[in-house]
């Protein structure tokens, strides 16, 4: 879960950061037309613009950002056989996926987990932890790295950053109208905007943001079980079950940084309300999907 939950604090920072700036010089006062009403055409592109331009920034520099937050090493020349048999198992499944085999990276971590990040599918980084490498067999280890490049291959960064963008233009729309409201019927300021419309604003654009990451979760679970799907046909789904039934066993939480969380192969648990703020569906809605179609 590590590689969404980067992408979505990542994305969150950027968006705050341009209309913070967009402020600054201005822009937003051309929002208030004829310095009294909310010019709503104006206000849709300036929303798109902010919202897909924090997306694809943070796409942009995902590989980037995962290297520097979980100090993963890229495989550059092997130094033993466990990094030669990650490298050439990812350069295996990457040619039977047909897509130009991503960077192979490890990460000092206790927990069992892999991430799959990057612009494209054709500049893309897998990273595992040396708590993988160390608690998994051959076999469950080569369905892991199937699941991430699976997930490389379905071009799932891509994907999910158009689904933020769009989400984020309409958390940018709805917070501009809040920030609107107040200024004119709280705080009767009656031309242009003032502080309040700035403040209110951006606690909204947070607030939304939170709240409308849900979707971008509910997206991220159902690309877990197309990634499963394809982990299957690529090593098998007897692998890639048992490779499920080991992150059953272990039973553990995941200790990525939060921001990556949802880019892994083990999502963590939640209850109640904070199931919609996972990024993977339970480990046996997943190994049950594999049965059915096995």
């Amino acid at each position: 879960m590590k590689r969404i939950a980067l992408f979505l604090v990542t994305n969150l920072a950027i968006m705050v950061v341009l209309s913070i700036v967009f402020n600054l010089l201005g822009i937003d006062n051309l929002l208030a037309e004829n310095n009294v009403d909310l010019d709503l055409q104006a206000l849709l592109v300036f929303s798109a613009v902010i919202g897909m331009t924090g997306s694809f920034i943070s796409l942009a520099i995902s590989k980037w950002s995962a290297k520097r937050m979980t100090g993963a090493q890229v495989i550059a020349q092997p130094q033993n056989k466990t990094q030669k048999w990650l490298l050439e198992t990812v350069q295996r499944q990457a040619a039977q996926a047909g897509i130009k085999t991503p960077e192979v990276a490890i990460y000092q971590s206790p927990d069992v987990n892999a991430f799959a990040t990057g612009m494209s599918r054709n500049n893309a980084l897998v990273a595992v932890s040396s708590g993988l490498i160390e608690n998994m067999k051959m076999d469950e280890a080569e369905a892991v790295l199937a699941h991430e490049v699976s997930h490389v291959a379905n071009g799932d960064m891509v994907t999910l950053a158009l689904i933020q963008g769009i989400v984020n233009t309409f958390v940018i729309f709805a917070s501009r109208v809040v920030g609107h409201i107040v200024d004119r019927v709280i705080l009767k300021n009656s031309s242009g905007h003032g502080i309040g419309f700035f403040v209110s604003s951006m606690i909204a654009q947070v607030v939304f943001g939170i709240l409308a990451s849900t979707i971008v979760m509910y997206f991220s679970r159902v690309r877990e079980f197309k990634a499963d799907a394809g982990a299957a046909e690529l090593v098998g789904s007897d692998k890639m079950v048992a490779a499920l039934q080991r992150l059953q066993r272990l039973h553990q939480p995941s200790s990525l940084p939060e921001q990556m969380a949802a880019f892994g192969i083990n999502g963590g648990f939640a209850e109640g309300f904070k199931k919609l703020f996972l990024s993977h569906p339970p480990l046996e809605e997943r190994i049950a999907a594999l049965r059915s179609k096995g």
